[in-house]
């Protein structure tokens, strides 16, 4: 038996130096499985080379308690907000950087930065009247009154730049101190549907009312941090936010009719809602379904009576980055719980009538099963609450996101709508974890809060139902992107404001990278173990890309730094080409010596790709520890749920089901005639995209069968260009297939497959026989053959 075993290692071992010596000139060695080295920043006490916090890692705090009144009539805002920030850091601060970000809607103090423009044949008034007012005061913006000393009232120097502002410190602020000051303030509330925005109004004209989404409201601390010092960099609209924890208590006064949603925990439900609504409330704590608090009757009585009287609406919320608010008297409001790791959260929705037949059905339901399936991937969700308002918008904030779904006046919705609703909901909640928990820099790294987020989103529209339509997530979604010409590409390592494709760059390319480490590099356990030691090591701080990488690394036993390179750094496609495959089977005759096979020509065909299914959809289907919300819960089985799984009239969709792998028979004492059948293929492989990555290939055979053999992306460590690799199988293969559940983002599927018809030659003969004397002094080991020199060694 081993003398058999070692003919096949000879014959395999001396292809594989001759394959090293002709295809690895100096010229084809690159830097792709270099380590990062000083490309990422040095490690030091507060962030060590683990990618955890140091021991000596600090981050600011800043608290905030608010008084704001919500003036309908004139569509304005007025509020006075006492903050202290403690100086955690071992730094003094003579001042202090404050974001105005309302100033976007501002003409003159907006950040005034421009794109190119070309001029129209044609070109519309409203065009002719911006362009005309450009340089005229809209009267949008914060008006900030006044800045003063909590403690004594003394005034505090401020300078406005655009959307920063600077406050001078009377006295230097030392560590470990803490500073309270006043900022009174108001602005004029934009129209958010016709200037665009994260927040502002929008009016309903067929009953004349309006839905108020209060976000980046109020001026708010700039991070200051061990890595960059103050980011104070201008918000443009686009790269989002970099903020402060700290504990809020926020009293919102608005009209009497109105029902407001907002970051955390309401103080006085006893006082706004009426007796009724509040039983209703408390039977929500424990409903198994949705309980509507506000009915759809109430809201649209509402919405004819506007009340002239007012209300106040007190919230707290603690350890939260952020606070945002809703208020109208459209709102149906329902809520149910959800217990994660014995812990009470209460998911609810909000939502106009026009949204009411999609929100009623679905939308908590969406938002409890995205909260539990977020905690079983990063860390069981810390917040009493978790809502999605729907605003005909998309936008996050602590424990409360803004999301779309209307129907038609009739109630009815397509099934776009749908998906498109659950979708953008699972988005928006998820967030809660990136970038409200796990705390990164937006306005810097779009792709850190964006990216993670658009995976675990993907991971969780899977789990919501196995043939969800997600956009995001699989390799083959990103193919269309990565083939651009590279002009029009940048790596994800991209400053927010500098990306072309902002959508693919952002969220659609680190989601699929981040799904590629799970299903193909690394694998699901070691992947899912590194993403959850990343969330719990950064859970309310601020971490880095480094921090991240640096992470998956050390929690995983994985060196990484070839993928980083490539998928984060770079903007490589991945294109593997088929180049020749060599084939030959089994002869029994001794030879006197061995000889080089001849080629067999690749035959380049029409791909004969399998019909697809994403190999997470199968992957979770065959894991019978996973339910599918659907599955779970039966009620969420809409006509489109049955549309597509057959059960209306319908052409049913034929899916594949997941091969086993081809695992060999291990080599015994059987007698030579076992072998007749084996077959022999060295497959040449090209690397055209330049993405270094896996070889998966698919060995199809006569009788129908498959066999997949996986090698790993260090195969290219020696020559990123091209590669040679000899495969063994147990019957004659009539097809060979690159990539064929598409795990790779190959950008060319046209040069991904072999066909036994295409070959010109006829295949070569092998020879088994048993080794002699004469041939293990060719092997070294003194004169051992090499499976006995490595069993001793093991030994």
């Amino acid at each position: 038996m081993k003398n058999i075993f070692l003919a096949f290692f000879l014959l395999i071992s001396f292809n594989v130096i001759s394959q090293d010596i002709q295809n690895n000139p100096k010229s084809n060695h690159g830097n792709k499985f270099e380590q990062l080295g000083t490309i990422l920043p040095t490690p030091n006490v507060f962030r060590t080379a683990s990618g955890a916090p140091g021991n000596k890692y600090w981050q600011q705090r800043c608290d905030y308690n608010i008084v704001c009144q919500l003036d309908e009539k004139n569509l304005k805002l007025t509020g006075k907000e006492t903050l202290t920030y403690y100086n955690n850091s071992p730094d003094v601060l003579t001042y202090l950087w404050i974001q105005l970000d309302e100033n976007q809607h501002n003409t003159l103090n907006n950040a005034n930065y421009q794109d190119a423009s070309i001029l129209s044949k044609q070109i519309s008034v409203n065009a002719l009247e911006k362009m005309e007012n450009a340089k005229k005061d809209n009267g949008y913006g914060v008006n900030i009154e006044k800045i003063t000393e909590a403690a004594n009232g003394k005034p505090l120097k401020y300078t406005i730049n655009k959307t920063m502002m600077r406050v001078d410190l009377n006295t230097p602020l030392k560590p470990s101190q803490q500073f309270s000051f006043i900022i009174n303030w108001n602005y004029n509330i934009a129209n958010r549907m016709e200037m665009g925005g994260r927040g502002g109004y929008e009016f309903f004209p067929e009953d004349g009312n309006y839905l108020f989404t209060m976000t980046q409201w109020f001026p708010r601390l700039c991070v200051y941090s061990d890595f960059q010092g103050w980011q104070n960099h201008q918000f443009t609209g686009r790269g989002e936010f970099a903020l402060t924890f700290g504990n809020y208590k926020v009293q919102m006064t608005v009209p009497a009719d109105h029902i407001v949603m907002a970051t955390g925990e309401c103080q006085n439900y006893k006082q706004v809602l009426s007796s009724t609504q509040q039983q209703r409330w408390v039977k929500a704590q424990t409903a198994k379904e949705p309980i509507e608090v506000v009915t759809l009757t109430e809201a649209t009585n509402a919405e004819k009576t506007k009340s002239t009287q007012t209300k106040t609406w007190i919230f707290k919320a603690d350890s939260v980055r952020d606070f945002a608010w809703c208020s109208s008297r459209k709102f149906i409001w329902d809520a149910m719980p959800v217990t994660v790791e014995g812990k009470k959260i209460m998911c609810m929705s909000a939502y106009p009538k026009e949204a009411y037949y999609l929100y009623r059905k679905f939308s908590t339901k969406v938002v409890a099963h995205t909260i539990k399936t977020y905690s079983k991937f990063t860390i069981p969700y810390p917040y009493p609450v978790a809502q999605s308002i729907e605003a005909s918008n998309g936008m996050e904030y602590p424990m409360i996101c803004f999301n779309y779904g209307r129907t038609e006046k009739d109630g009815t919705y397509s099934e776009a709508i749908k998906n498109g609703m659950i979708g953008v909901i699972i988005h928006e909640v998820g967030h809660n974890f990136f970038p409200m928990i796990v705390n990164s820099d937006e306005r810097q790294w779009t792709w850190m809060d964006e990216g993670l987020n658009t995976f675990v989103e993907y991971l969780t529209e899977e789990l919501w139902d196995n043939k969800f339509p997600t956009r995001r997530g699989p390799a083959f979604a990103i193919t269309d992107y990565m083939r651009l010409p590279k002009e029009q590409l940048e790596p994800i390592m991209t400053n927010s404001e500098n990306i072309v494709q902002f959508g693919p760059n952002a969220y659609a390319k680190p989601a699929t990278a981040l799904n590629i480490l799970r299903e193909t590099i690394m694998g699901r356990e070691l992947f899912d173990f590194a993403f959850k030691e990343y969330a719990r090591r950064w859970a309310f701080k601020h971490p880095t890309p480094a921090d991240l990488f640096r992470t998956m690394e050390d929690a995983s036993g994985e060196d990484l730094d070839w993928f980083w390179r490539g998928w984060f750094y770079s903007i490589d496609p991945c294109d593997i080409s088929i180049d020749s495959v060599k084939v030959a089977t089994l002869s029994t005759e001794t030879p006197a010596s061995f000889g080089r096979r001849n080629n067999t020509p690749r035959s380049i065909d029409k791909p004969i790709l399998p019909e697809f299914d994403d190999i997470s959809k199968i992957r979770n289907r065959e894991d019978k520890n996973i339910v599918f919300a659907t599955d779970a819960d039966t009620t969420l089985r809409d006509f489109y749920w049955r549309y597509a799984r057959g059960l209306e009239p319908y052409d049913t969709t034929k899916y594949i089901s997941k091969e086993s792998a081809f695992v060999a028979d291990p080599l015994d004492d059987a007698t030579k005639e076992k072998y007749a059948n084996t077959h022999m293929y060295e497959i040449s492989f090209s690397n055209k995209g330049g993405l270094v990555m896996p070889i998966i290939v698919e060995f199809r055979f006569e009788d129908g069968t498959k066999q997949i053999e996986r090698i790993p992306a260090q195969i290219w460590r020696k020559n990123e260009q091209k590669v040679t690799k000899t495969f063994m199988t147990p019957k004659k293969a009539v097809s060979i297939i690159l990539d064929p559940m598409r795990e790779t983002a190959d950008i060319d599927e046209s040069n991904n497959v072999w066909t036994e018809k295409g070959a010109l030659t006829t295949p070569t003969k092998f020879s088994l026989f048993k080794a002699g004397m004469n041939n293990r002094r060719n092997l070294g080991g003194a004169g051992k053959n090499p499976m006995q020199a490595a069993n001793e060694k093991k030994k």
